[in-house]
């Protein structure tokens, strides 16, 4: 909107200049934003496995919708209330009125480094006779419409007849085009003079196709090594205890799993030989801390038998094997229930505690261990479950290779389906949905390469990297589909002019953003900063280099118009005198 802004004219009336800015942005911002609530709507449906995604994604489409809403009503206001202050002569900041040149020179040199403007060039080029300006003022508003315009041949040489006035060179188009306000941003005169020639050049395409195709074999290495992030000491700061015990864990006792909780949670016979061969089946190939094995084993050498009826089972557990010193840490694992007055409790609940053992591929022989006990406890008779923390993260991230992807290509299809009716030109819709998918490729394998592994964190940069990349590259694309009649070199240049240089800024204010976020010490946010640089240099390459070289030489078409009737179509100007407090005004209006 601001860029828009800029490229009207400070002579027109307020309510034009906002309804050109409007007319320029309003539908590409609201297909973003409907690009981004789509997105976000899906990660915070049912879709999604983990909690914190949805908590998230939930918010953060509530802050894009306050933040669409607050677009249309306050920032437009106060682009409002700037128009009054520029026809005015009101300074921006102070809102005093800007004295002119001569009075100017007469204040202090503080005075006169706040209020400076470019008053001055103004009021010389009004004050000159009035035929002069006339004629000036015209032959610049139509320079600008010759170079921005495809269509402006007719009504240049429509003017030129009825004013006199000899048609304008390139050269001198651009010279009238470098006195708008806006020509002299740093950024807009690098891009109109050395970038848009550059990217364009015959001898640099091929390298920026070789380019990409670099982008993308690196991607697909990246891709293919894609992990589940199930560390829990991920969660918390850098330098802490758990990372300190994570770090020595891993290095010295790393061929032990975690230690894994067996819960027995209903009344079981334990009494009973079956019983007792099946639970000691389960454990079987663990280190074990086991209170059943061990009250076995003590039967045994007491030459008792293991099958015993309940009363003689429990009375010898409660009486005889927990009072004996070795044993009585096993107390706090078994829950009696009393039974009646008289009668011996049962065993309502116990635990064992079971720790594997492991290889290299600790995490992959964990899932399988996790997967296969609990298949087991859904046909077992004895009703048990296992857990340990650490399986909270392995449950959470078990799809979350997935689902960003899959979220990525509802949202592509989404996209396809909203630029139908939105767009004009069909393949506008498709160039920005291979975009989207190829940024969202190359941060996941990017990523990876980084050592990022598929946490909540990452997930969540996932899917907003999708928005980001399509506010980046959905106005290039528009305007370049948008222009008829020149070459495809041309128009990318002109493409690159009008919403390259916005996309750049919002890049550059992007990465400045990230700069702080790099030095906290935490893991989480270490994850953070790399996801979204990723996604600012990635979305960055597609904007200014992929798709500006791709577009020279692959279809949207960019031949002319040519349908009946078109050659007979004819274009009159109308030159109408406005005078306002000022100045005199020469608007230019196509009847």
């Amino acid at each position: 909107m601001l860029s828009s802004w800029r490229r009207t004219r400070e002579d027109q009336h307020v309510k034009e200049r906002v309804a050109s800015v409007f007319e320029d942005v309003m539908l590409r911002f609201s297909g973003s934003t409907m690009i981004h609530l789509m997105t976000l709507g899906l990660a915070a449906s049912p879709l999604t496995n983990m909690e914190a995604v949805r908590l998230f994604c939930r918010t953060a489409a509530l802050t894009i919708s306050i933040s669409y809403v607050y677009m249309l009503s306050f920032y437009s206001s106060c682009l409002v209330f700037t128009g009054y202050l520029e026809t005015r002569y009101r300074h921006g900041c102070f809102c005093r009125r800007v004295p002119k040149q001569d009075r100017l020179d007469s204040k202090p040199a503080w005075y006169r480094c706040l209020m400076y403007t470019r008053y001055q060039d103004e009021t010389q080029s009004t004050n000159l006779p009035h035929g002069v300006g006339h004629t000036q003022t015209l032959n610049s508003n139509l320079s600008h419409t010759e170079t921005l315009t495809p269509n402006s041949s007719g009504v240049r040489g429509h003017l030129n007849n009825s004013t006199n006035t000899h048609p304008h060179s390139h050269t001198h188009s651009t010279a009238s085009m470098d006195s708008h306000p806006q020509d002299s941003h740093l950024l807009l005169g690098c891009v109109r003079r050395c970038y848009g020639d550059w990217i364009t050049n015959t001898y640099v395409k091929p390298f920026v196709v070789l380019l990409y195709l670099v982008y993308i074999s690196f991607a697909l290495m990246g891709f293919l090594q894609v992990t589940q992030g199930s560390d829990p000491s991920a969660l918390v700061a850098m330098d802490t205890a758990t990372v300190l015990y994570t770090r020595a864990q891993q290095r010295y006792f790393s061929s032990y799993s975690p230690v894994i909780g067996f819960y027995i949670y209903e009344s079981a016979p334990y009494w009973n030989a079956s019983v007792q061969r099946d639970l000691l089946e389960y454990a079987k190939g663990f280190q074990r801390i086991s209170w059943l094995e061990a009250y076995l084993n003590y039967l045994l050498d007491r030459n008792e038998s293991t099958s015993q009826p309940r009363e003689n089972f429990t009375h010898t557990l409660r009486h005889s094997f927990l009072r004996e010193p070795q044993f009585a840490h096993f107390e706090d694992d078994i829950i009696f229930a009393e039974r009646g007055q008289g009668e011996e409790p049962d065993v309502a609940a116990s635990r064992i505690f079971l720790v594997a053992k492991t290889t290299e591929n600790k995490r992959e022989e964990m899932s399988v261990l996790l997967d296969t006990l609990r298949r087991l406890s859904l046909t077992s008779r004895v009703r048990f479950l296992i857990f340990n923390p650490s399986f909270v993260y392995l449950d959470r991230y078990a799809t979350a290779v997935s689902s960003p992807l899959r979220h990525s290509l509802l949202a592509v299809l989404f996209l396809l389906g909203l630029s139908s009716l939105a767009i004009v030109e069909p393949l506008v819709s498709v160039w920005l949905g291979l975009t989207l998918l190829s940024v969202q490729f190359g941060v996941l394998g990017f990523m990876t390469l980084w050592g990022v592994e598929m946490d909540c964190m990452s997930v969540l940069c996932l899917i907003s990297a999708l928005g980001h990349s399509a506010d980046c590259s959905g106005p290039l694309l528009c305007g370049f589909a948008s222009g008829r009649g020149e070459s495809r070199t041309r128009w990318v240049r002109l493409a690159l002019e009008r919403h390259g240089v916005p996309s750049l800024q919002t890049l550059v204010c992007y990465s400045a953003a990230l700069v702080p976020v790099g030095f906290i010490r935490s893991n989480l946010t270490s994850t953070l900063f790399r996801c979204l640089t990723l996604t600012a240099g990635c979305s960055a390459l597609h904007t200014l280099a992929f798709l500006p070289t791709l577009l020279t030489f692959l279809p949207p078409s960019k031949s002319r118009d040519h349908r009946p009737g078109r050659e007979g179509q004819r274009q009159e100007v109308e030159c109408v005198e406005m005078n306002d407090s000022t100045r005199v005004v020469d608007q230019i209006t196509t009847v």
